[in-house]
């Protein structure tokens, strides 16, 4: 199986005049293509920086990252920029959506930003649209969707520009339970389909949900394990 993601022995530090804080300290994982895998752990044990360095928002001080065998190290900005684009697609936990673009504007984005040809966006758009059932909500603003719709179509254009690897950090963060099940299962439904998941989660029952899970304290993993699935969805 092809592997999407490789990191090997990364630091990460913030310093300041008064501190130094080490958000990473020897991380050394690897993805493969198929997986969904859940990343755990406390506030400030590191999370949401290896997910920004996953999906190539943030760099490492130290270590090697391959991504889809694309070493990313020393690269530009512009080219990180590329290389998310094409690569990557990112769920935040606040939606990230443009309130003054509508539903499908907002979906083509990424697509208009590699310079896809109009009819094949359209398609592409609508297509995503229907996978995450909010095809009838196209021409609608984000402001006029409740939170678990904007959350759906963040994952729609996470996934409009077929990306070797999804990124979601806390998906269900600012949802309450229904809808937090709904987007859940929804993952899950993606990662059977062959989409390759990496999710920041401090809810135990949503990390179950992934095939596997990775458990993070004070920058290090301290337990990795597989996760055996129940044959229903999030309950």
């Amino acid at each position: 199986m092809q592997k999407v993601v490789i990191m090997k022995d990364i630091h990460k530090h913030y310093a300041s005049r008064q501190l130094e804080t080490h958000a990473l300290q020897g991380i050394s994982l690897e993805i493969e293509q198929g997986e969904f895998v859940a990343i755990t752990g406390p506030s400030g044990c590191g999370k949401s920086t290896l997910l920004s360095i996953m999906g190539l928002m943030d760099s490492a001080n130290k270590g090697n990252y391959t991504l889809a065998d694309i070493n990313t190290s020393n690269l530009k900005v512009d080219q990180r920029t590329q290389i998310r684009n094409k690569h990557i697609g990112y769920v935040f936990q606040s939606f990230n959506l443009i309130d003054s673009l509508t539903v499908y504007e907002n979906v083509a984005l990424p697509l208009e930003h590699r310079g896809t040809p109009s009819s094949e966006i359209k398609q592409r758009v609508l297509d995503v649209l229907k996978h995450v059932d909010m095809l009838d909500r196209q021409r609608y603003k984000p402001n006029q969707l409740s939170g678990g719709q904007q959350q759906r179509i963040a994952i729609a254009r996470a996934l409009v520009g077929e990306p070797e690897l999804i990124l979601v950090d806390e998906p269900t963060g600012n949802l309450d339970s229904k809808n937090g099940d709904q987007v859940m299962t929804l993952l899950q439904q993606l990662n059977r389909q062959g989409a390759t998941i990496v999710m920041v989660t401090h809810d135990s029952r949503y990390a179950r949900c992934a095939t596997r899970q990775i458990q993070l304290l004070d920058g290090k993993i301290i337990t990795e394990q597989a996760v055996i699935q129940e044959e229903s969805e999030v309950a």
